[in-house]
């Protein structure tokens, strides 16, 4: 073989290695890219789901904060409707009481 065709080999072999360090560096520059955005995204993931739960946390407690007020109100007006029904009765079994002794 002459020495200008082991040159060219030569240099051939090195242009492949050149080529191929290229496409490793590109390849874990691509991977590190996107291993990065891939965090990224996740983050934003995480961000956004822990606003949503926020959201229907705060949701939750408003529904439960009205349905205590409105068993609150239908208590106090049981209450109020009871009372009321044993007061009557109070004074019909006073009656009752009284007419059973004086009459």
């Amino acid at each position: 073989m002459s020495l200008d065709a082991i040159q060219a080999v030569s240099e051939a072999e090195a242009q492949a290695k050149r080529l191929k360090a290229a496409a490793e560096a590109e390849g874990r520059r691509a991977a590190a890219e996107a291993e990065a955005q891939g965090q990224a995204a996740v983050t934003e993931a995480l961000a956004r789901a822990a606003a949503d739960l926020e959201k229907v946390r705060a949701a939750a407690v408003e529904a439960s904060e009205s349905a205590e007020r409105e068993l609150r109100s239908n208590t106090e007006s049981d209450k109020t409707a009871l009372r009321t029904l044993a007061g009557q009765r109070l004074e019909q079994a006073a009656k009752l009481i009284v007419e059973r002794i004086v009459g």
